[in-house]
């Protein structure tokens, strides 16, 4: 049988490579820093780069302090739990973890997952049935997308941080009826939703834009509908102390049901969170499946996180300097004439929209660079819409003005070259 499905599996594979979207792994032979080791093509000679690609935003990834804190915690308790938690898996540095978000986020309680994207896979089904109704930006992240599938309440999808969209989509919620009726001719009888939830990304990774929270709240509050948001891509290093796109938009306290991750600016590791209204987190803890059939987090991962969460309420010198990195490359990339988003997150795409062999560029782009010392991916589809490939460029508090700046000569060589740039 085997035989056959090889066949199709190596055919498919054949067209992705020919049409240049295959996706190659680099080997990385160091630890996650701005200047790393690297191996490419596989089994090629290694050379130093300087990584341009991380979701490290605030160095913590090698941090010292993290890492004396994971020995510590690797020595007191051990490699792994061996065991998912409501048989014998949580220790009290679980607890410890959960009560310091909580109090970070100021929400009512929190849970730990083993990533974000099983906190997204494990929260919609455990809250919402079939009489209820949720409401999803339309370039969500792909976790909160799978996470709504298995999900059977009603499923409405609002343009792109549109305002009109998602009020367009809480009035046809709340009165029970499609916004897509393929059957015009049928009489429908509607069906209010009893309860609705707004889901959205935070920032969203590919364009690294912030979601309007402020406004999305305020509607949510005209329609009676509670609001979700996966702070991934802000948790640590957005808004004044660190604590994401909600409280950059001023809107602590104003949103029902946070996740996060442990695993890219709070110590890069994995695991992730759901902080938020208690009664939620104490059903995710009698239903979400992710959470009652995935192990606990490992100690030495908890540990670090408790760690990270000290080291971002003793100072604000990584997010100011995170911020001033920013700052300049976004100044500096924007001046040479390169296609990016406005914003000030340190998610700055390059985009190459305007070329008609924009997913073809985006990876010989990112070559090219490599060969500049500069690391950096392309993205094309289906990780974004067609047509909308570009190199993710991701700043981190950790680079030196100087290698940002040489990051910034090399795109500017390197788009000449292609003439993305005059």
């Amino acid at each position: 049988m085997y035989q056959r499905v090889r066949y199709d599996l190596n055919e498919e594979l054949r067209k992705i490579k020919s049409g240049g979207l295959y996706k190659e792994e680099r080997i990385i032979l160091s630890d996650q820093k701005p200047g790393i080791s690297v191996s490419y093509p596989v089994g090629s000679e290694s050379r130093e780069v300087l990584n341009f690609c991380s979701n490290n935003y605030l160095g913590l990834a090698n941090h010292p302090r993290i890492i004396e804190a994971a020995h510590k915690s690797l020595d007191q308790y051990g490699f792994g739990m061996a065991s998912v938690r409501f048989i014998c898996g949580t220790q009290d540095i679980h607890k410890k973890l959960e009560k310091k978000i909580s109090a970070f986020y100021e929400m009512e309680d929190t849970i730990l997952y083993s990533s974000c994207f099983d906190a997204n896979g494990g929260l919609f089904e455990t809250i919402l049935s079939s009489e209820d109704a949720i409401i999803t930006d339309s370039l969500n992240h792909a976790s909160i997308i799978d996470g709504i599938r298995l999900c059977k309440a009603k499923r409405y999808i609002y343009d792109h941080s549109d305002m009109k969209s998602l009020e367009k989509a809480l009035k046809a919620a709340r009165e029970g009826v499609d916004l897509f009726d393929h059957h015009p001719g049928l009489d429908k009888e509607p069906n209010p939703a009893r309860n609705i939830m707004i889901a959205t990304d935070g920032v969203f990774s590919m364009d690294g834009d912030i979601a309007k929270l402020d406004e999305i709240v305020e509607l949510a509050k005209e329609y009676d509908a509670m609001v979700m948001v996966d702070d991934s891509h802000a948790t640590g290093f957005l808004g004044e102390k660190g604590r994401g796109s909600i409280e950059y938009c001023d809107c602590l306290g104003e949103v029902d049901v946070i996740t996060s991750t442990l695993g890219k600016a709070m110590g890069g590791a994995s695991g992730g969170f759901i902080t938020g209204k208690k009664e939620i987190v104490d059903m995710l803890r009698q239903r979400s499946r992710p959470y009652l059939f995935s192990n606990t987090v490992a100690p030495a991962i908890v540990g670090a996180a408790l760690e990270a969460f000290d080291i971002l309420t003793e100072s604000n010198d990584l997010r100011k300097k995170l911020m001033e990195n920013t700052s300049h490359f976004r100044k500096s990339i924007s001046q040479l004439g390169f296609d990016i988003t406005p914003g000030v997150h340190p998610i700055v795409p390059i985009l190459f929209r305007k070329f008609e062999d924009d997913a073809q560029l985006s990876q010989v782009f990112s070559r090219d660079l490599y060969e500049e010392g500069i690391y950096v991916i392309g993205f094309f589809f289906p990780v974004v819409p067609k047509g909308q490939s570009r190199i993710r460029v991701q700043i981190s508090a950790a680079h030196t003005t100087e290698q940002i700046d040489k990051a910034i000569a090399a795109f500017e060589k390197v788009g000449k070259k292609h003439k993305v740039i005059k």
